[in-house]
């Protein structure tokens, strides 16, 4: 997956959380890692928030081989901060001998064949 791919889904995601009317988010990157900064306007917790996000977060993912990580760090009013981010989750590079279901010998056999 190219890093363009994982920029458009985070505009996407972004245009999503933003559809909700009662909240303003805006994204801010620190030494390369993204946080969510949420002004809301009602009484919503942080829990709330983490559902809309992972929510939101589902939806921008949909149809692509991605995961989401989200990490509340800290709240203060009504302005909350999440550390999230999208990647491409590692996938084995060699056969661990465990019998795995996703085993990588497995994999090239069925390349081989198809």
């Amino acid at each position: 997956m190219a890093k363009l791919d994982l920029e458009q889904t985070f505009q996407l995601f972004l245009r999503l959380m933003n559809e909700d009317k009662r909240l303003a988010c805006t994204v801010k990157k620190t030494a390369g890692i993204p946080f969510l900064y949420i002004a809301h306007k009602g009484n919503a917790s942080a829990n709330e928030l983490a559902l809309l996000i992972e929510k939101s977060a589902r939806t921008a993912m949909r149809g692509k081989r991605l995961t989401a990580e989200t990490v509340f760090v800290r709240e203060d009013k009504n302005l909350y901060v999440f550390r999230h981010r999208f990647y491409v989750p590692q996938e084995k590079m060699f056969c661990c001998g465990n019998l795995c279901d996703d085993c990588i010998r497995l994999k090239n056999r069925h390349k081989k064949r198809g």
